[in-house]
């Protein structure tokens, strides 16, 4: 970075904004799954900006569709009639599931799980919240109030009151040793008991997986089994899918389908892929719960046609190419390749997820000890070997994120396994 972009960074910005890399890189420019850096470098992309970049770097389709749309009209805030908006919102509100569904636009999830909390507790007319330990929800206050993840929750501050329900890591906590049947039922057991010590809370907020917290997942069904509980007393389902949305898990559309006996949640929250980059968030509830409020309200920013433009385009792509398929095709051989390598790698505990949504959990061999600085060292290695990976988990950041776009290729999914196998053995 010859001007020194990252010391002019770190002069005007904050220094909790993270930056990944001893040497920080500068993204200039991407085709596919690939990006390239201001060197000239070219990475295979496996992490898609925080699993925004959901379809493919500059997608011809979406390119389009904004640079149509901008030449037009960028914005008008909701305070008018706006053609992009109504159509996308129709498309979110047939496939969420949801019946008699409304749709509220946001520019981001933090935005759109804020909305969620708002329209729960104002429907419920309670301020406790239930949330899942080692989950995260966002940057506002409320959603770092109701974040289980001391790593991204800056403060026990909060206009919320937060019960934490076990549940959302299979692997770990006091329920662990048991089998799937007697994990869901020993979870259920402690919401009970849970419930019977509290007020009545407004809603149980869950990540399908959770994305922050390590790729981390319950049961298939312990979420249905939650609803049960929940419904029998009014309490409402926010199933936050930021990141399990869109077809990533590969055998579902949304995360919360691996759970749906029950039926859909009542709130769902989006955000991340849908616009492919650009800044689209969002809220679908029931028009009961959606039409709560008894205040007037606009959105500046949410559902602005360019913004709109770019996720119809997008929504179009991916289901025309069927890449929820792809998803569950490519990222079973890649998930296969990498517990394949793993399997020679004593500081791997657990190869998890689903889709092309994975994760690595690396500890300190023989123990269930966390070893963050091993994930940095394989984070540099993956990258010095042209491949960008994530990182998290709830227990020192010692997970391994990998998110690529959906339209991933087998040959590519090679490439990258191979690229991950060699970075996980420079770490022995």
């Amino acid at each position: 970075m010859t001007d020194d972009l990252l010391g002019r960074h770190r002069t005007v910005l904050p220094d909790w904004l993270a930056l990944y890399y001893d040497e920080p890189l500068e993204i200039t420019h991407g085709e596919g799954r690939h990006v390239w850096d201001a060197r000239g470098n070219r990475y295979l992309d496996f992490f898609g900006g925080i699993l925004t970049t959901m379809t493919a770097h500059a997608l011809p389709e979406v390119a389009k569709a904004v640079t149509e749309q901008a030449g037009r009209i960028i914005h008008s805030s909701t305070l008018y009639l706006n053609r992009p908006m109504v159509d996308l919102a129709e498309r979110i509100a047939k496939l969420s599931g949801i019946p008699d569904a409304r749709v509220f636009f946001t520019t981001s999830g933090t935005e759109a799980n804020d909305t969620a909390l708002l329209l729960a507790t104002t429907h419920r007319r309670s301020n406790t919240i239930l949330a899942m330990r080692n989950s995260y929800h966002g940057r506002s206050f409320s959603a770092v109030g109701v974040t289980g993840n001391r790593g991204w929750s800056p403060t026990s501050l909060s206009p919320l009151q937060t019960l934490y329900v076990h549940g959302g890591v299979r692997t770990r906590g006091p329920f662990a040793h048991l089998d799937d049947y007697d994990f869901v039922a020993a979870c259920v057991d402690d919401l009970k008991d849970l419930l019977g010590h509290a007020r009545p809370p407004a809603a149980l907020i869950a990540e399908p997986i959770q994305g922050v917290g390590g790729f981390t997942s319950p049961p298939d069904g312990l979420y249905a089994a939650f609803r049960e509980v929940l419904h029998e007393r009014g309490i409402l389902w926010i199933s936050d899918e930021v990141q399990t949305g869109w077809g990533r898990t590969g055998e579902h559309f949304w995360g919360w389908q691996a759970h749906g006996r029950s039926g859909p949640p009542d709130i769902l929250t989006f955000a991340k892929g849908i616009g492919n980059g650009m800044s689209i968030g969002g809220v679908v509830a029931r028009a009961e719960i959606m039409n709560c409020l008894d205040a007037n309200s606009i959105s500046t920013f949410g559902g602005t046609q360019i913004t709109m433009a770019a996720g119809l385009a997008n929504l179009t792509y991916l289901l025309e190419h069927d890449l929820q398929g792809n998803a569950r095709r490519v990222g079973g051989l890649l998930i296969e390749r990498l517990r394949a390598a793993a399997a020679h790698v004593p500081a791997v505990r657990e190869v998890r997820g689903r889709g092309l949504m994975i994760g690595i959990e690396l500890t300190k061999p023989g123990t269930d000890e966390a070893d963050p600085d091993a994930a940095s060292a394989v984070l540099e290695a993956a990258r010095a070997g042209g491949l960008l990976i994530g990182k998290g988990g709830g227990h020192d950041t010692s997970v391994l994120r990998i998110a690529p776009p959906l339209s991933l290729n087998v040959a590519e999914a090679e490439e990258g396994a191979a690229i991950l196998e060699d970075a996980l053995r420079s770490i022995q």
